[in-house]
């Protein structure tokens, strides 16, 4: 099993992640309004409460280039 930076990931991912998360509300939430950067912070604000700073993943989920 390896070791991953959650959040570091995230945060490398940061544009996709917005769009992503904003694209998920929107369809499940079509009237909602809301400011994509301070939805992205509450995600991240989620993840440091949820996730421990490293987590495990499958091996075969990893690939170093």
């Amino acid at each position: 099993m390896a070791k991953v930076r959650i959040e570091e990931i995230i945060e490398d991912l940061d544009s996709e992640m917005k769009r992503a998360l904003e694209d998920a509300v929107k369809e499940i939430l079509p009237e909602a309004e809301f400011d994509r950067n301070t939805l992205y912070r509450a995600f991240l604000r989620a993840v440091r409460r949820k996730c421990s700073n490293w987590e495990t993943v499958k091996d075969q989920n990893v690939e170093k280039s």
